[in-house]
């Protein structure tokens, strides 16, 4: 594992211009965050914080007006294919089948050839896709259309991988199994996955880390290490006094808890 984060903020800032008599938005403000090679990081907080601006940002859809941006040491100006982005929104090409989203991919990224024709077999068994290789976006439900959005950053190999909550638009069942098929990825692949959310569970379910968010402008307020051991339980008493600390930061009315790492 390289000693070089893949992913460093430095004082990241971003503003929104106000146009047509509104005011100017602060998005962020000074953001100060480094995640490792490898690190499954979760980035929360109540809506509008900035999260999915910062995740833009790394991504390279939007551009800082303040701080540092680097991507394994070099700053970010453009979207590039070692970063994967999968959406709330199911971002596929809807006239194109399962196969030819993963196929079109793979030869825009470069990687398409006998060995990728093999490889784009074996992930759409690892995600559940084979016997939908033919079938069109429209005819999957959601928790499918997401399995393909995150079997497309497989295809293409990107080694980190950002999220900007994926499962935010799935039933819960669907949710909790794509929670569960995730991890399982995150643990064969050891990929760095950037993970937005707001729900405070999923967050502890999911992460080795867990960043907080204040309410516009976004700063950071915790940064917690969940130190729990995998499968994860939700109604562990230890994964539920993290869960207080982090709805205590974000809601301070709520009384104080007890440290998350008592026994």
């Amino acid at each position: 594992m390289s000693l070089q984060p893949d992913i460093t903020l430095r004082r990241l800032s971003k503003t929104y211009s106000g146009r047509g008599g509104h005011q100017t938005v602060r998005a962020l403000h000074a953001i100060d965050l480094e995640q490792a090679e490898g690190e499954f990081l979760v980035v929360m907080g109540p809506s509008g914080c900035g999260k999915s601006t910062l995740l833009n940002i790394v991504a390279g859809f939007e551009h800082a007006d303040g701080g540092a941006c680097l991507v394994r040491g070099k700053p970010v100006g453009a979207p590039g294919p070692e970063r994967g982005v999968v959406f709330q929104e199911y971002a596929l090409f809807p006239w194109m089948t399962v196969e030819r989203n993963l196929s079109f991919a793979m030869r825009a990224a470069g990687k398409w050839n006998d060995a990728g024709r093999h490889r784009m077999d074996g992930i759409l068994e690892r995600m559940g896709l084979a016997q939908f290789r033919h079938a069109f976006p429209k005819s999957l439900s959601g928790g499918m259309r997401q399995r393909l959005a995150i079997a497309r950053l497989l295809a293409i190999d990107s080694p980190i991988m950002l999220m900007d909550e994926p499962f935010g638009a799935l039933d819960a069942l669907t949710r909790s199994a794509l929670q569960t098929e995730l991890v399982s990825l995150w643990l064969e692949t050891h990929k760095t996955i950037l993970f937005i959310t707001h729900s405070v569970e999923e967050a502890i379910y999911l992460a080795e880390r867990v960043v907080v968010m204040t309410p516009r402008p976004g700063r950071i307020v915790l940064d917690r290490q969940i130190d729990l051991p995998r499968p994860r339980d939700v109604t562990d008493a230890r994964f539920n006094a993290y869960k207080r600390e982090i709805l205590h930061v974000i809601s301070p009315s709520l009384p104080t808890p007890q440290s998350a790492t008592a026994s």
